[in-house]
């Protein structure tokens, strides 16, 4: 239910048989996905257990490790297997009072849920400042990685190898400086710090996912400089990426269809640190009313004979 590796740990290193893996990095939802009728959830920070030893936060935090479902049963019971701290952690989060799993049975209650309509520019801070201090935090971690992939495979680091908006995001996390850095990890906090304020007086947030319909293939690759790039894709994840970079959870529902192209259009729930709870009440009363998971358009891959 989350966006490219599932945190594997012990019980769940079965999952990866029968749950697509999936990885949240560019944004607090994997917006790709809201165009699949997929239940989406991120969790907040600290609430997946690593499997491997050298596994940190992703990207200072701003990805986390999970996977998809189609059902809120089996996202709640895959959180369930695999939250908590493993030894070791710098910090973790508060355990639940009782198994997500319980939770998607229960009522939500009464809500205080707040809704916002408009993409974030301009909210705690300026959006372009927003997006090139993520580009930094970005692009810096992710010349770790294609070096690390690079060395390990004997491959070289070009166009023959890496994709080009990957590889113009490379080329500028390698001229990022420390103290660019450290600047955009503040404007990190100050985002989560403002969010952090919303939820102390509303439970939930509803957003549309993402602004505006699937985009051709291609599309992010156009203007493929780092910084440009990575601007492509935040400001077509203007709803979602806030809740990445503050480290809260959300989930993306998919309650509805687009009548012209028979597209799915996820409906975004954002919630304060730790309340996966209240997400699960709510995903659970809403695939009651209105379930997706028999929802299928016109064309898809399960549709030919012999599917």
């Amino acid at each position: 239910m989350l966006g490219s590796a599932l945190a594997h740990l012990g019980r769940v290193d079965e999952a990866d048989r029968i749950l697509d893996a999936a990885e949240h990095a560019s944004r607090a939802v994997g917006d790709d996905v809201v165009h699949t009728g997929i239940l989406n959830r991120r969790a907040h920070v600290c609430q997946y257990r690593a499997r491997w030893h050298q596994a940190d936060e992703v990207f200072s935090g701003l990805a986390v490790h999970g996977a998809l479902s189609r059902s809120v049963r089996d996202s709640a019971a895959l959180l369930d297997l695999v939250h908590g701290p493993e030894a070791g952690d710098p910090y973790a989060a508060q355990r639940p009072t009782r198994p997500y799993a319980q939770e998607v049975t229960r009522s939500p209650g009464s809500l205080r849920i707040g809704l916002l309509t408009r993409p974030w520019g301009g909210r705690a801070v300026d959006w372009e400042e927003f997006v090139l201090a993520n580009a930094r935090i970005w692009s810096t971690h992710l010349v770790t990685w294609i070096d690390g992939l690079a060395a390990a495979h004997a491959r070289p680091v070009d166009s023959t190898t890496v994709e080009p908006e990957a590889l113009a995001a490379y080329s500028y996390g390698r001229q990022v400086g420390g103290t660019e850095f450290v600047h955009a990890l503040a404007m990190r906090n100050g985002v989560a710090r403002a969010i952090g304020r919303y939820f102390t007086a509303y439970d939930l947030l509803l957003t549309p996912t993402l602004p505006e319909p699937p985009v051709p293939l291609g599309t992010y690759a156009e203007g493929a400089d780092g910084p440009g790039c990575i601007g492509q894709l935040f400001h077509r994840s203007s709803f979602t990426a806030p809740f990445n970079v503050a480290g809260t959870p959300a989930m993306s529902v998919p309650l509805e269809t687009d009548p012209a192209t028979g597209f799915p259009v996820g409906v975004q729930f954002a919630a304060g640190y730790g309340r996966e709870d209240v997400l699960f009440r709510l995903a659970g009363q809403l695939e009651r009313a209105a379930p997706w998971a028999r929802r299928t358009p016109a064309v898809w891959a399960g549709g030919h004979d012999g599917a």
